[in-house]
């Protein structure tokens, strides 16, 4: 059943503040913080070893000084990697995060979280589930955690491990909405539904609106291309960088 009478982040920054800082750190989410944004977005998936990491792709060439698959990692060889230095060198020496870390970070300065459940090729949803969301689930309140995933199965195993929807806030995440997605979320006793702004259609946004669910948007970092969307009912957006945005807000 929808919730929609729960108060709902307008500005949720991607990655962190991923603009400003290496993405899915300990930095970006304290530069999120700095910047005014009470929210962030996270994407959480294993090392080899089980360790449950804040990191985005299935290997770590993109964003840190070495190469190599993130299953092929132990929590000790992730711990030498330089993933800042990438991004800007003052920013060298940051170390990839564990979920544990991050989850603490996140509490001792009081934001939201919408953990995404990053489940890359050959790797498994219920195993990440099983890891991350019951300590994701202890650290934070409900009300300032949504966990998301693109994969309606680990979002399934996810409502297993929790099924009261009270305590356990699920998104639906898309690049498209299909023609099933309402069948989808009642399934998963949802809560949002997260789209690309850029493939989002007005009588979509509306109907979801109408059905009683959030709906967020990811990731647009043009406020003014983006203005005319919030007529359609968008509860916020996921941006690299949300403080673009402090002008440009609808009214409440």
């Amino acid at each position: 059943m929808p919730h929609s009478d729960i108060s709902l982040p307008r500005l949720i920054a991607h990655r962190g503040l991923s603009a400003r800082a290496p993405e899915n750190t300990l930095t970006a989410v304290r530069e999120a913080k700095r910047a005014g944004c009470d929210w962030v977005e996270l994407d959480v998936q294993l090392l080899g070893d089980g360790t449950p990491v804040i990191w985005h792709d299935n290997g770590v060439r993109r964003c840190s000084n070495s190469r190599g698959k993130l299953v092929k990692l132990t929590l000790d060889k992730a711990r030498a990697l330089d993933v800042g230095s990438w991004f800007h060198k003052d920013y060298a020496g940051e170390r990839m995060a564990t979920l544990e870390e991050m989850l603490a970070l996140i509490g001792s300065l009081d934001m939201g979280l919408n953990l995404e459940l990053k489940v890359n090729q050959g790797r498994s949803g219920q195993a990440l589930v099983e890891a991350a969301l019951p300590m994701a689930l202890q650290a934070l309140p409900a009300d300032q955690l949504i966990v998301s995933c693109f994969d309606a199965q680990t979002l399934g195993a996810a409502r297993a491990l929790q099924r009261d929807a009270e305590l356990l806030r699920i998104g639906l995440l898309y690049d498209k909405l299909p023609a099933d997605w309402q069948r989808q979320a009642e399934r998963l006793d949802a809560f949002s539904l997260h789209l690309n702004w850029r493939k989002l259609k007005k009588n979509n946004a509306r109907t979801i609106k109408d059905a009683g669910y959030a709906l967020f948007c990811y990731t647009p970092n043009d406020p003014v291309a983006f203005h005319p969307t919030w007529e359609w009912g968008v509860d916020g957006v996921i941006s690299d960088d949300p403080s673009l945005f402090t002008h440009y807000l609808p009214d409440a």
